[in-house]
């Protein structure tokens, strides 16, 4: 694997700043999507101001839950998709020069019009701000050095702001300041989603307030989401002139005339609020966002605020790793906390795939909170409950789904959006090809074991029996319901069987030649219903009888149904073939591919299968897979756990049969998804210790490189950034709830011989999780009012308040 170091900032000490030099239009989309801010209510790309959309530049502002639904025309069929919306543009601050009285002012200066003598970036990942410093130079050669501070505020979600520094470099006359407000944007973010209908807004209406205000506001075409926003620009200069706003129909400006001198610098604040009708306790959008900037402190002091509420949320994240790792370990925390903040316990939102970065996968919601919530349940278990909330809220048209599919319970969609229906499209486009194709990855029912998964998690770890009695005993039970209704049983094997499903591994969506999509038993689906089922059965037993009849009641479920679920979760068909575990029935009939061949042919070969239909082939044919499929089930259960998985349904897989199964899907895996890399390090880390790290690091670098070839510009990989902090967090150490001890079952990775992790658990709320010189210590702070039970193997270690325990790691191959 390549090698692809942060960008680092030469006067960074301690791995806080991410540091891009020079301006390069090819990196902009990636840089704008690594330097987005955001507070978890809504994010701006790290797009300039002072340029507009192109083919360059994708200025975006997307606000957690705001969707709109459209129709387009395409390859002769009508289609519907929900996107994440793209908001009015608040960003656009522009500049240009003139020295002698009535002259004509030269060309506005940008970064792709005028001479660039210097250009850098900077991420403050402490602080929470975008600095960009560059030099620029017009016809007239009046250069003019620039220095803009971005924040979205992290304090109060609704508020963002940007000062702006100006210094005329042996010049002196004025500098014509704009600042505006567009409303005249689309969904455009995605290349291949081009083809698509992608104007969301409507009904603009713009307008000033006193104080010299500017506003604007507008509403979604079919969900009538309204979104105002409000400018407030303000100058040291005080000799400044202010020209008359200019109000048209999609946008608002006001240009500004500010006199300058030579090499002293001027300072332009503007400062933004922004406000939906989703919001809590306002009456009207503009009116909340004029009301609100007018309100706003001045610049100095909205960034002590903002610092402040960053330090709060780093003290509770708290993540320490040394070197490369830890600086990238650290903007991963940093934009899972920008897309997913304390604030977003307030929302009606789920974890989007791509964060609040980008619109690709048009911001939906997948199974990415698998990933996402283990990190959040052990740092923010209120933003985890709320996201499960989220699921919760949707779980009436789950259940309607099921219904249409002729099942019981409750079936989640693979990608959600507003309102829970299913928001996958029906048709994708192959870029290579050009071609539009059917899209069955709807088929992926096992987003609802990951829904199981998590409530089941969060409650073991929070302690949360309140939630999970209540609203996640009935999405549990609802989606057992789900997988025994759709079980079907098979005399012959004497077994039943779940068919015409998509697994993780949506390379494979039907049978060659089949006339209908899915294919049968895929074994991640078939051992997570399983583990639904027996969840399920031990929520049923828990809880006191009258809340288990009322639950039973309200559901509908039959007195015989439990001892079906029962049955079903001991008899569930798993496929084999060759002595390993059989990613669907039928994969091991199906083609070797000659990935040498391939290699040598594309180079990289991830996304393999628009690879092979650009040539009139389908890798249905082939046992080749998109990302790890069966191995997802090492990601999900510890050794032990899983082996006991089995064993309840009559098979056995010891160690060697494991090991087996991996190296089998090593070889036939192309790593299509930024997931694969981290599931991959993941079990590799007890299984082949020597390999993992190759996997772990490229799930490190998977948007930082953009190893997936430009899919980075158009949104982070949310669950993969999340994933990799929990790889330090729970797969290094081991960590798992077991009823009310933290079990512990270390593995030592050479290339990270030090971490420190402070966690919440349960009523616990400073563990210390300490990785140095070989040995992990448990700390617990002595203004903890318990003492933190731990389980090593086979015994219990009590950690007294104040104390700490240290585990000496063992030596593995």
């Amino acid at each position: 694997m390549t090698a692809h170091p942060a960008p680092r900032d030469p006067d960074d000490t301690d791995g806080w700043t991410w540091r891009y030099e020079g301006y390069d239009p090819g990196q902009e989309g990636l840089r704008e999507a690594l330097c987005t801010l955001g507070n978890g209510c809504f994010a701006t790309r790290g797009a300039a101001p002072e340029t507009t959309a192109d083919s360059v530049h994708h200025p975006g502002t997307y606000a957690a839950g705001c969707y709109n639904r459209l129709t387009s025309d395409v390859a002769g069929r009508t289609v519907e998709n929900e996107d994440m919306v793209n908001l009015p543009n608040w960003l656009p601050l522009r500049f240009r020069a003139r020295t002698g009285e009535g002259e004509p002012p030269g060309a506005w200066l940008t970064p792709d019009t005028a001479r660039v003598l210097e250009y850098a970036l900077t991420l403050d990942l402490r602080a929470g701000t975008l600095t960009r410093r560059m030099r620029l130079c017009d016809e007239e050669d009046r250069c003019v050095a620039v220095t803009q501070t971005r924040l979205v505020h992290m304090g109060d979600p609704h508020l963002a702001a940007m000062r702006t520094e100006f210094t005329p470099e042996g010049w002196t006359g004025v500098l014509e300041v704009e600042s505006a407000l567009d409303g005249d944007v689309r969904n455009d973010g995605v290349a291949r989603y081009r083809d698509l209908n992608g104007q969301h807004l409507h009904g603009w209406r713009t307008g000033t307030a006193r104080g010299g205000v500017l506003w604007l506001d507008c509403q979604t075409v079919t969900s009538g989401v309204r979104i105002a926003l409000a400018a407030r620009t303000r100058t040291s200069e005080r000799r400044a002139v202010a020209g008359w706003p200019r109000t048209e129909e999609r946008a608002v400006s006001q240009r500004t005339d500010v006199p300058v001198t030579a090499d002293r610098a001027v300072v332009v604040d503007k400062t933004v609020a922004l406000h939906t009708s989703h919001d809590q306790a306002i009456s009207d959008p503009r009116h909340a966002a004029v009301d609100r900037v007018r309100g706003a402190p001045a610049f100095p002091e909205l960034l002590v605020s903002h610092r402040d509420a960053w330090e709060h949320l780093w003290q509770r994240a708290g993540l320490e790793v040394p070197g490369e790792a830890g600086q990238i370990l650290r903007l991963h925390l940093f934009h899972v906390l920008q897309t997913l903040s304390p604030h977003t316990a307030a929302l009606d939102a789920g974890v989007p795939a791509r964060g609040l970065h980008g619109e690709a996968y048009r911001g939906h919601v997948f199974w990415d909170e698998l990933f996402v919530l283990p990190y959040l349940n052990l740092h923010f278990p209120e933003v985890s409950r709320a996201l499960l909330a989220y699921r919760h809220r949707r779980l009436a048209r789950a259940e309607r789904s099921a219904a249409d599919a002729g099942r019981r319970g409750a079936l989640y969609p693979w990608q959600s959006g507003s309102d829970g229906r299913e928001e996958t499209q029906t048709l994708h486009l192959n870029p290579r090809s050009s071609r539009w194709l059917p899209d069955h990855s709807r088929l992926q029912h096992h987003v609802g074991s990951a829904v199981a998964y998590n409530v089941w998690e969060y409650a073991q770890v929070s302690g949360d029996t309140e939630f999970l009695y209540g609203p996640g005993a009935e999405m549990l039970l609802q989606i057992a319901r789900f997988w025994a209704s759709g079980a079907s049983w098979d005399a012959r094997r004497g077994r039943y069987r779940i068919r015409g499903v998509v697994g993780p591994d949506e390379y494979h969506d039907a049978y060659p030649g089949a006339g209908h999509p899915g294919v049968d038993d895929n074994a991640y689906t078939n051992v997570t219903a399983a583990w639904v089922l027996c969840r399920a059965l031990d929520v049923l037993r828990e809880l006191p009888a009258p809340r288990r009849e009322e639950l039973c009641e309200q559901l509908g479920i039959g007195a015989d149904e439990p001892e079906a679920w029962e049955d079903v979760s001991r008899k569930l068909y798993v496929p084999w073939h060759r002595g390993v575990i059989s990613q669907f029935e039928g994969y091991g009939e199906l083609a070797e591919l000659d990935w040498q061949a391939y290699r040598e042919r594309y180079g990289d070969i991830r996304r393999l299968d628009r690879l092979l239909e650009s040539e009139d082939d389908s890798v249905n044919h082939y046992q080749a897979s998109k990302q790890a499929d069966v191995l997802m089930l090492g990601y999900l259960f510890p050794a032990g756990r899983l082996a006991a998985l089995f064993d309840r349904l009559g098979y056995r897989l010891d160690d060697a049969t494991w090991r087996a199964t991996l190296d089998y899907y090593l070889a036939r895996t192309s790593h299509g998804s930024t997931l694969s890399s981290l599931v991959h390090g993941w079990v590799l880390a007890r299984a082949h210790r020597a390999e993992s790290w190759e996997y772990c690091r490229e799930a490190l670098l998977g948007d930082v490189a953009d190893v997936q070839g430009g899919t980075t510009p158009e949104g982070i990989h949310l669950g993969a950034m999340a994933g990799t902090l929990d790889l330090v967090q729970r797969g290094v150490t081991g960590l798992e709830a077991d009823g009310d001890a933290l079990r512990l079952d270390p593995v030592p990775l050479p290339q990270l011989p030090r971490f420190d992790v402070r966690l919440r658990y349960r009523g616990h709320w400073g563990v210390r999780l300490r990785l140095d010189d070989g040995q992990l210590r448990v700390s617990v702070p002595e203004s903890e009012q318990d003492p933190v039970r731990l389980a090593l193997g086979d015994r219990t270690v009590a950690v007294a308040p104040g104390t700490a325990y240290g585990l000496d790691l063992p030596a593995r191959e």
